[in-house]
This record gives structure tokens, C-alpha cells and sequence, in this order.
């Protein structure tokens, strides 16, 4: 069995349910991906990585990968990690939903390893509208990075590509909807 296929069965096991739910964007649904289930586990978190890398190696000059808090975490962690086993530096970074409360009050965990000017590529579990991932892409600007794109595990093809490239960025997929579960 192929990584790809691999992860897919984890993905259907462990993030898949058919159930109604409500979506980030509030609107109802009767399927969810709990992407971190996945993301998380040993094997599918390790798959994750590799298959993120792999889908960002034709993308030129990506320095840093992350996005918001929680789903992009373990992402681009994964990420990172395997791109630095293949001998390219792929830093990973972290957006706070809100500023830290103390401190520094900083958006932005990792922010030693991404001068202004850095080329990222937001990171994402799952990609229902795409107002998350508009919402990384904007901090991440106001932050000084340069945002080539974003990748996601699943997209729940409900609109997000378009409003993403809409807004002038490319969206890629490890898997759609219709991937895993058919139409």
C-alpha cells in the first residue's frame, strides 16, 4: 500500500464521521473531518509530513510553513521535520488565534526564523470556505512573510478553492471530499 493510500485509510478511521456538526463558518453539515485525529496519531502525523513536503518540493523557495492554532500545528511541525531529514530547511511557524497575552503580546510563534520577506505556505487540516486560511494569510502578511500558497489535508469542496484563488493564492489538496468518500 502507497503512503498515499495509507493515509487515506487513517484519514476514513480516525477523521472521518458522518454526523451533523457545525462548521467553523457556522454552517451546518452532515460529515466532518477531524483532521487532527490524523495529524496526531503516530503513523498519520509521520504520513502528513512527508506528504506535505512532498507536495510543496516543485514550490520554489518555501522557507517556512505553519498557520493558525491548533489544526496547523502538528502539520507543519511534520513538515518541517521531514523536509530537514531531506536536507532543506522548511522552518515551521505558529498564529496565535489572538495575541499572546503577555510577554512580547506576539501573533506569531517562531518569529526568530522568519525575517521580514520570508516565503511561507499556510498550512491547514481541513479547507471548508477558506476563511481560515484567508484569515492566516492575512496575519502572516501583516506579520512581513510573503505567502505563496496554501496546502491542506481535505477539501471539503465547498467553495474554499475558489475564494481562495478569488483572493489570488493557489490551494493544494492532499485529498478532496470526493477522494475519500465519493460525491
Amino acid at each position: 500500500m502507497s503512503e498515499r493510500e495509507q493515509l487515506k485509510k487513517i484519514i476514513l478511521d480516525l477523521s472521518y464521521e458522518k454526523r451533523l456538526i457545525t462548521l467553523a463558518s457556522g454552517r451546518q453539515s452532515d460529515f466532518y473531518f477531524d483532521g487532527k485525529q490524523t495529524t496526531l496519531h503516530a503513523e498519520g502525523g509521520l504520513l502528513v509530513g512527508k506528504l506535505f513536503y512532498e507536495a510543496l518540493r516543485d514550490v520554489e523557495n518555501v522557507q517556512a510553513v505553519g498557520g493558525i492554532t491548533m489544526g496547523a500545528d502538528p502539520i507543519a511541525t511534520a513538515t518541517s521535520i521531514v523536509a530537514n531529514l531531506a536536507g532543506r530547511q522548511m522552518h515551521a511557524f505558529i498564529i496565535r488565534k489572538e495575541p499572546k497575552g503577555h510577554g512580547t503580546g506576539q501573533w506569531l510563534e517562531g518569529r526568530k526564523n522568519l525575517p521580514a520577506g520570508t516565503r511561507v505556505v499556510i498550512v491547514e487540516d481541513v479547507v471548508t470556505t477558506g476563511g481560515s486560511s484567508m484569515k492566516a494569510v492575512r496575519r502572516a502578511e501583516e506579520e512581513g512573510l510573503v505567502v505563496l500558497g496554501i496546502v491542506t489535508l481535505v477539501d471539503r469542496e465547498e467553495g474554499g478553492r475558489e475564494n481562495i484563488e478569488a483572493e489570488g493564492y493557489w490551494l493544494k489538496a492532499l485529498f478532496t471530499k470526493s477522494q475519500l468518500v465519493g460525491e
